[in-house]
């Protein structure tokens, strides 16, 4: 139900986003041929709920223009620089499209995000309402569930997986597709003063933040064809292109050289080398002659 909910904030939202400017019948005219909506119109105090919803979730306002009755995102340029409002538009645009054209879905195939959806609702109500989580949660690493109490900071996506930034003793990662049971408390809480959710993962790649890990200048000698993935989409925000000829390009970058990054180096085989600093180097030569080993 709560998934369900969800996705009837983003359809409204992405309805009206799409159509510019649209009144609340043209908007039930699409609804009613959406599989959420079951053949029945939005009452007007739900889709009135609904807008009071989206604004206290994604500080999105839908407006109204009173001489033509027809609603409106107020600001929505601002949606396509916002992380969050971005995401909302470019994944769920297409979403809605297959949902109201059924002939569609055969022909478009998704890879499955096996990612614990079921609580993303929750999570950001507990976000907005600032109260804390209870969780029963088992890490690959433990041989049974643990239930404690958790204040939601943030969450993030990060190849297919939806994870919670919270903090019970300290500021902690939980995959949702291993949470086995949550619910919102009425105990309130405070995120602390100045935490910046784009900052405490500035200088990582991935969803791991090691403190006690540096952040460094990385240098990637990357094949042509490899390249252009790269360009097209970058490994980290503070990626540069050095050089670049026929046959291959340097990217340099700043960040941690964590466990997600060497996955994500080697991913790429023998298309990438890197070049500094000479501990990551090392370190993947390590792994490479290792994984030579086992075809010995």
């Amino acid at each position: 139900m709560a998934k369900d909910l969800f996705n009837r904030y983003v359809w409204l939202l992405d309805t009206i986003y799409r159509s510019g400017k649209i009144t609340l019948e043209e908007i039930n005219s699409k609804w009613v041929d959406n599989p959420l909506s079951d053949g029945c119109e939005i009452p007007n105090r739900t889709f009135h709920n609904h807008r009071k919803a989206i604004e206290e979730l994604f500080d999105i306002n839908i407006e109204c223009n009173l001489s033509t009755y027809e609603y409106f995102i107020d600001n929505a340029e601002d949606m396509e620089r916002g992380g969050v409002r971005r995401w909302l538009i470019n994944t769920f645009a297409v979403n809605n499209l297959i949902n109201e054209s059924h002939k569609l879905k055969e022909r478009i195939v998704f890879e499955n995000i096996p990612s614990g959806q079921q609580y993303l609702t929750p999570i950001i109500e507990a976000m907005r309402d600032e109260v804390t989580l209870d969780i029963t949660y088992q890490s690959y690493w433990m041989d049974e569930p643990a239930s404690f109490e958790v204040q939601p900071y943030f969450v993030k996506v990060f190849k297919q997986r939806w994870y919670l930034i919270g903090k019970s003793d300290k500021l902690r990662i939980y995959a949702l597709d291993r949470i086995h049971d949550l619910s919102s408390t009425h105990t309130k809480f405070k995120m602390a003063v100045g935490f910046d959710p784009e900052a405490y993962f500035a200088d990582c790649y991935g969803i791991i933040h090691d403190t006690n890990e540096k952040a460094e200048l990385v240098r990637l000698k990357v094949a042509s064809g490899q390249a252009n993935y790269l360009r097209a989409l970058p490994l980290h925000h503070s990626q540069k292109e050095d050089e670049r000829n026929d046959e291959y390009s340097v990217f340099s970058m700043y960040l941690k050289p964590s466990f997600d990054f060497r996955q994500e180096i080697l991913w790429m085989g023998d298309s990438v080398e890197v070049l500094s600093p000479a501990s990551l180097r090392n370190t993947i030569k390590s792994v490479l002659t290792k994984s030579l080993k086992l075809y010995e």
